[in-house]
């Protein structure tokens, strides 16, 4: 006797021992590499990444339309309702958890055939007169029921956790549209600014050719030059006339991508009228590469959503154990109203609880379940890249701004040695010791010399300011 009842519990667990045992193993996970200890021989452990970007920036208007663009930005604003959509996930996961309450009420009619069970058994049940059992017979009923999934293998608390993870993956990805938006800014800023000086010095040196050209006129009425020398300076002044227009242009297009990043219809950018080669990059200090680990918001989004990728593979191994589901029901049942509330023959009450558990054609939770570990593979290798792919970026910043640097220094001195030729060109060729060609050429040298001094100071802020976005700076 006592054998046959342990069997009743016996056999049911050895079904379950037996699918827990067929269930896949997980698929084992790399090492993540280690990232080196410092940028450039470099351990010092101070980093512009920890300075807000108010003290970082000290140009006025820049800080202003930094200040409009964290507003109005449309690609900022679409990143905070992916953190929406991401929180009501979580409600949704956790909701999972609680037993599932509803309310119900019903009616219908039901004719049954004289020859059947049912039919018979009405016809032959003793029914006082008055009172006969109605044909064809109501079904009313008013109940409360409820369902729930008992998380026996935690498989909906590890969903909820996965999309806790995701939800915090979708705030540092906020965070990095952040650093990516006030670098766009910046940059764009100084573009313009730059743009400026350009086009002020295009109108210096075309007052300065345009001098030249009358000159040459004079000389000409004087037999001691060409038409020749009079056609190419000529030529000279509407080159330099027709470069003025592209740099407006440049300016007019400048302009419209700020007021894109800002979310504003097209209006005059408000800038520092100082000169370009006055103003002096922020001094930089990188920190070590492994405070990138805690100030990029990139990395820390890719390790999240690696966290979540982990907890997704528990969740489709649980669905490979069996599941405990309890249903329950109360309420009143009759089939006439005035029956509806007679208690307790009215009563109606149900308590059931199933364990089940997949045994046959189980492929579409091994496809899952594979995708599942596929994905956080790809997690893993998104999270190791991410981090190779922030030091590369500081790295070559670093390397970036010290080049640049050098280069500015022997640009200035290659400038300030041609403004120099200019003035003796101009006094050797009113001396007729030189001809119009060499003056020519020194004037346009000049002039690309001192665009590219331009382009050279530009490229330094840029460097700067993308050293600190790369270091994880600007939003907090």
């Amino acid at each position: 006797m006592l054998k046959s009842k342990s069997f009743k519990y016996i056999i049911p667990l050895g079904v379950c021992l037996a699918v827990v045992s067929c269930t896949p193993a997980l698929a084992p996970l790399a090492a993540t590499k280690v990232i080196p200890e410092a940028f450039e021989k470099s351990v010092d452990t101070n980093t512009i990444a920890l300075k807000p970007w108010r003290t970082y920036f000290k140009d006025l208007n820049l800080i202003n339309l930094i200040d409009i663009a964290l507003k109005n930005n449309q690609e900022l604003q679409i990143t905070l309702q992916e953190i929406e959509i991401a929180k009501n996930d979580i409600r949704v996961r956790k909701g999972a958890l609680l037993p599932q309450l509803g309310v119900g009420a019903g009616g219908g009619i039901e004719k049954v055939g004289r020859y059947t069970s049912q039919g018979a058994g009405d016809a032959s049940t003793e029914i006082m007169p008055g009172n006969e059992m109605p044909d064809p017979l109501g079904d009313l009923k008013i109940a409360a029921y409820a369902h729930w999934e008992v998380d026996i293998w935690k498989k909906l608390r590890n969903s909820k956790k996965a999309a806790v993870r995701r939800y915090l993956a979708t705030v540092e990805g906020k965070n990095f549209v952040i650093t990516s938006l006030i670098a766009e800014v910046a940059d764009s800023y100084f573009e313009l600014v730059a743009l400026d000086n350009q086009l002020a010095i295009v109108k210096q040196t075309i007052s300065l050719q345009s001098n030249a050209l009358e000159i040459v006129k004079f000389q000409k009425l004087a037999s001691r030059s060409t038409e020749l020398a009079v056609q190419k300076f000529q030529a000279e002044v509407l080159a330099s006339k027709s470069m003025e227009f592209t740099i407006l242009q440049s300016i007019k297009e400048t302009e419209n991508m700020i007021n894109f990043l800002l979310g504003q219809y097209p209006q005059e950018i408000k800038r520092n009228s100082v000169t370009f080669d006055e103003l002096l990059p922020a001094m930089v200090q990188s920190g070590v590469p492994a405070q990138l680990l805690a100030n990029r918001p990139d990395i820390k989004q890719a390790e999240l959503e690696l966290e979540a990728a982990k907890l997704d593979v528990k969740t489709a191994r649980a669905e490979f154990y069996p599941s405990l589901d309890i249903t329950a029901a109360v309420g009143v049942n009759a089939f006439k109203p005035n029956y509806l509330f007679r208690m307790p023959e009215s009563l109606l009450y149900s308590l059931a609880g199933d364990l089940v558990a997949p045994l046959i054609n189980r492929n579409a939770l091994k496809a899952e379940y594979s995708s599942a570990n596929a994905r956080q593979i790809q997690a893993l290798f998104n999270y190791e890249r991410t981090i190779l792919n922030a030091y590369l970026e500081v790295s070559s910043q670093l390397s970036k701004i010290n080049n640049l640097e050098k280069s500015y220094d022997l640009k200035s001195q290659e400038v300030a040695a041609l403004n120099r030729s200019i003035d003796v060109a101009g006094d050797l060729f009113k001396s007729a010791r030189v001809d119009y060609f060499e003056v020519l050429m020194t004037q346009r040298d000049a002039l690309e010399s001192k665009l590219e001094l331009i382009e050279t100071k530009k490229a330094q802020l840029n460097a700067v300011v993308h050293v600190y976005r790369d270091l994880g700076g600007g939003w907090k």
